[in-house]
């Protein structure tokens, strides 16, 4: 594994435009940067990420089948108990999941370890499965990688047969997002082109603009049924709202389904250590108030509150320095305390690496890479490689 500086193709803004990727910058910073790429061997790659991803999500399913079982877990996973029921429920009734994101700590010299896990709203979906792969093509084409080179991502194909596996052909699918959120808003039409190629009719409604009628089913602006929708809205804000009371009489699918609550916080992080102490994928996390938790706090460790993203309200000693990420509110759900694994670097660069997971298994890698060790909103998206 290493960090390769390359010549960024000449008119990649007007691929870019042309392809409708229109937040490659972000309040005027870079966000797609193709000035370098990580390079991976096929070995590190299948070994090191694909195969310890497969085994992960595993241990999550088996998770997530304890806990709805148990009211003990749902509480310790800050899951509102008037939202228990139907949590629960989802899984019972197996609705079925579309995607979901690891972040990895890895460098190339010893084994990946898990962060966390985006369950329920990650993005940079169209990054990681459509722009890079074009980067790849072009870069072969023009001599600066081997024809040998390759990537691993099939993320494209795979949500495309998703999709086809959790709605039959020519079902009506909405998709939300708040409208008025440009990276959001280009996720969704991408998600829109996937599912229509998976033979769906597709609708987009603006989050704030479904409504309930009077038989106490969700529709869009134009007074239509929504029988199953894709949000890309996070369900630990939806189930404290009004909004979320109301999902179990809908009678609504939704893609994620409400059992992906249960891995879409850090809650989850110690109840996988508590129960596979010392998997070479995991890192030692608990809850921040048991001892346990103060005991790590005197060396190198993460804080992180449950429902963090994007590095928002996470502190972070390496054992030199103290690290904070941006100040929003994030806490007063509860956090934990996990151990502290250098991620990889690059002179001034921190990257993190994403294992994308479509159904159950793990078929795409993302690399985020940020000034800070802790990855925030506005780190930057650098393509890969696999040379061998």
């Amino acid at each position: 594994m290493q960090r390769v500086s390359i010549e960024p193709r000449p008119n990649w803004q007007e691929i870019a435009k042309e392809n409708g990727f229109l937040f490659h910058h972000v309040d005027g910073e870079i966000y797609w940067d193709e000035s370098a790429y990580w390079q991976f061997s096929l070995r590190e790659v299948e070994d090191e990420i694909e195969d310890p991803s497969t085994e992960l999500y595993a241990l999550c399913m088996a998770l997530v089948d304890e806990a709805c079982g148990s009211q003990e877990l749902m509480e310790k996973l800050a899951i509102p108990e008037d939202m228990r029921d139907i949590v629960a429920a989802s899984w019972h009734d197996t609705d079925m999941s579309l995607y979901g994101r690891f972040d990895f700590a890895y460098d190339g010299s010893g084994p990946a370890k898990m962060l966390e896990f985006n369950a329920d709203t990650p993005t940079s979906i169209y990054e990681t499965a459509f722009f890079q792969w074009g980067w790849l093509e072009d870069v072969v084409a023009s001599g600066q990688l081997p024809e040998s080179a390759d990537q691993f991502n099939r993320l494209h194909e795979a949500l495309i047969e998703r999709f086809g596996q959790i709605l039959t052909k020519g079902s009506l699918l909405h998709l939300s997002a708040v409208e008025t959120h440009l990276e959001d808003r280009s996720t969704v039409l991408y998600l829109e082109d996937l599912a229509g190629q998976a033979g769906l009719e597709t609708r987009f409604v603006g989050v704030d603009d479904i409504g309930i009628d009077d038989a106490g089913n969700f529709v869009d602006a134009e007074g239509y049924r929504i029988g199953a929708l894709f949000k890309l809205y996070p369900w630990e804000d939806m189930m404290r709202e009004s909004f979320g009371k109301k999902v179990a009489q809908s009678k609504t699918m939704f893609i994620e389904p409400a059992w992906k609550a249960i891995l879409s916080n850090k809650a989850m992080l110690p109840l996988l250590w508590e129960r596979h102490r010392g998997h070479r994928n995991l890192l030692p996390a608990y809850f921040a108030d048991s001892p346990e938790a103060l005991e790590m706090a005197s060396g190198p460790h993460v804080f992180k509150p449950f429902f963090s993203r994007e590095g928002a309200d996470i502190a972070l000693f390496d054992g030199q320095e103290h690290h904070r990420g941006p100040e929003e509110g994030y806490g007063a759900e509860g956090g934990i305390i996990q151990g502290y694994a250098p991620i990889a670097r690059h002179g001034n660069n921190h990257a993190v690496i994403g294992s994308w997971i479509v159904g159950d298994d793990a078929v795409a890698m993302s690399i985020r890479e940020d000034a800070s060790p802790i990855t925030r909103d506005l780190a930057r998206f650098l393509p890969h490689a696999i040379v061998d």
